[in-house]
């Protein structure tokens, strides 16, 4: 196949145009190189590097008609990962990341269905984000998917969800593909319109289709610059400090964490999946790890000796807890994580200790400040 990958020198981008090369592919790449991810020298950006001498590729925003136009044109297949991320910034840069997310989506899709005899799957990037606090189950009331925490509840340090029927305390599950949909960012709603134009649009043209739900995804290449997602990269950067770290809420909220190598596979496994394969599939490894057990764990690797205070703080549109249910991506991709989160920390941060180490000025960033500095100021931090 020729596969057309929007957000193609990106992290997780790059790295499934590497492996799609590596088995025979041939691939087109369309990227906005924003500076958020890549700085402001996207010449800099290693992912950038990755791919730009290795298959075509195309500089341009996901919503340049006559850019998609041309690349979808010359393509068998479509992996849609352009998006803007970030769920904190995203409550308040709305139109930026309406626009991109569901405006690009929308400028791919209206070129990719003119195209339908030839285009034979269109893969997207989803997420988790999708279902909000996903699955629990309460005693009384049986399974079920519960609304956004309330904030009298968070401000007096009650974090885990309540049943809303009863406010009983509720056992967390793992979140299966058809449990409820319920986003709680802008981000979210974003991403869930995404995968729908998806459903939509290539389901009434007979083409196709499937949706990615990607838990908490790390490992080497992810952006050390974006102080708006990726929160192993945010301590990386004060670990390496030895600054101080603010840990919100109580550290007991949880994330499945999902090595790259493991998204990379399940990005080939659906672009090659039989015709008749469509729908949805969370990619994640099943397994949730709170974030003082990730503390611990990059705190170990990174000999940290600074202070970890936690705060009890809550970032408005954070959900408390994140595992998967991987038994559709098993069943319908034949594919499972296979890397732990153990050795998946431990890649990770030796890669992270080179690039910090050789630049400085990046291990001093202090963007991530600005960011937390910029939600207290629209009130989204409590």
């Amino acid at each position: 196949m020729r596969v057309f990958v929007t957000g193609g020198a990106g992290f997780i981008g790059s790295r499934t145009v590497l492996r799609l090369l590596e088995l025979g592919h041939d691939c087109v790449v369309l990227d906005s190189l924003h500076p958020q991810i890549h700085t402001a020298d996207a010449e800099q950006s290693p992912t950038w590097r990755m791919v730009k001498n290795a298959c075509q590729t195309i500089v341009a925003d996901v919503r340049d008609a006559a850019a998609v136009e041309g690349a979808v044109d010359r393509c068998d297949a479509v992996l849609h990962l352009a998006a803007e991320t970030g769920t904190g910034q995203s409550m308040y840069e709305l139109e930026r990341y309406t626009n991109v997310n569901v405006g690009g989506t929308a400028v791919l899709l209206g070129r990719v269905v003119q195209r339908r005899e030839r285009i034979r799957r269109v893969v997207v990037a989803s997420s988790r984000s999708v279902y909000g606090e996903g699955s629990y189950r309460c005693a009384a009331h049986g399974v079920l998917s519960p609304d956004s925490r309330l904030a009298t509840d968070v401000r007096a340090e009650h974090f885990e969800p309540l049943c809303p029927q009863c406010r009983g305390e509720l056992q967390l599950l793992p979140t299966a593909e058809s449990a409820a949909l319920r986003p709680a960012s802008v981000y979210a709603i974003t991403k869930l319109a995404q995968e729908q134009l998806v459903a939509v649009v290539c389901g009434s043209a007979g083409m196709p289709w499937f949706a990615l739900r990607y838990q908490n995804v790390y490992g080497p290449g992810q952006s050390l610059n974006n102080p708006y997602t990726g929160v192993l990269s945010i301590f990386s950067r004060l670990m390496m400090q030895q600054a101080d770290i603010e840990i919100f809420e109580d550290g007991l909220e949880s994330r499945d964490f999902v090595y790259i190598d493991d998204v990379v596979e399940a990005n080939v496994a659906a672009l090659c999946a039989d015709p008749e394969q469509v729908g949805v599939a969370n990619v994640g490894s099943g397994v949730g790890t709170s974030i003082n057990r990730l503390v611990e764990l990059l705190g170990a690797r990174y000999g940290y000796r600074g202070k970890v205070a936690i705060t009890g703080r809550y970032r408005h549109g954070d959900i408390r807890h994140n595992v998967a249910d991987t038994e559709a991506a098993a069943s319908l991709l034949g594919i499972q994580a296979r890397v732990q989160i153990e050795e998946g920390i431990a890649r990770f941060c030796d890669w992270a200790r080179r690039e910090l180490s050789a630049d400085p000025v990046k291990q001093q960033d202090a963007s991530y400040r600005k960011s937390l500095a910029e939600l207290e100021s629209r009130g989204l931090i409590s």
